[in-house]
């Protein structure tokens, strides 16, 4: 039915789909397209040879679904900045009490193991930056009135919706001395305007950055967009899910097909 198979999707590479391997496998000329030839090189090029200080800014709601990019990175990367609601199963870890706040018990065991890894490591791997002040809600919603707190220990009745400014302005800062920056998932509920300001600040600090900017896809695209800065980073990946695992070393089935 062909000769030649051309895979350009980039956001369905992580998957062994039959449009995106089963049929490549019958067709002996077959190739990357330009965006997704253009995806795998950007994000490899984080893990084999990034301009130093590298600088990844990693948010989101579970430490579950990043924790295998936050192990990938802790060899590679200076530092590791920490935001989002996969901030709290940290800051549980440490000790802090976190109200209301998304932390799973499951999440809070791998955060301790992700903290005392990079203590065992001894400087040898990126630190890991949690944040030092909060915003708060006491619920999850447009109508919630934002409380700022000086510390990171959450009352009862109260839930975390995004970094306080002193954090938000410890990040920007490193991410404008960084040579290289990879950030994937917002620092807070960002969709809701009272708790866009953190997310709003990194989102800022990437694009006016002289350095190496990747943004992973997903809610970081989205949030680029969002605040009309998806054209001052160097790269925007299209593929959420696709990005990660490639940062986790894993193998995506659409790319190793072509290869």
């Amino acid at each position: 039915m062909a000769e030649v198979y051309v895979d350009d999707a980039f956001g369905a590479a992580h998957r062994a789909h039959a449009s995106t391997e089963g049929v490549a496998r019958l067709i002996d000329e077959r190739a990357a397209g330009f965006l997704l030839a253009s995806e795998v090189q950007s994000l490899s090029g984080l893990l084999s040879a990034p301009t130093r200080p590298f600088v990844a800014v990693l948010g989101g709601a579970k430490v579950s679904d990043k924790i295998g990019v936050i192990r990938s990175l802790a060899p590679v990367a200076d530092r590791i900045l920490i935001g989002g609601a996969m901030c709290f199963p940290f800051l549980k870890a440490q000790g802090h009490s976190v109200g209301d706040s998304l932390c799973a018990d499951s999440d809070v065991a791998l955060a301790r193991g992700a903290l005392d890894a990079a203590s065992l490591a001894g400087g040898r791997e990126a630190s890991l930056d949690l944040p030092v002040d909060l915003v708060l809600g006491d619920h999850f919603g447009a109508d919630a009135t934002p409380a700022p707190l000086a510390g990171v220990d959450v009352p009862e009745g109260m839930m975390g919706l995004d970094i306080g400014p002193r954090t938000a302005a410890a990040y920007a800062q490193a991410i404008a001395d960084a040579g290289t920056v990879f950030w994937n998932g917002p620092m807070g509920a960002f969709e809701l305007e009272p708790f866009a300001a953190g997310t709003r600040t990194v989102a800022q600090a990437v694009a006016f950055s002289a350095a190496t900017t990747v943004v992973g896809g997903g809610d970081s695209a989205a949030a680029l967009v969002a605040f009309g800065l998806q054209d001052q980073v160097t790269h925007v990946s299209t593929g959420g899910g696709a990005s990660l695992e490639l940062i986790e070393g894993k193998e995506l089935p659409g790319v190793e097909v072509l290869r």
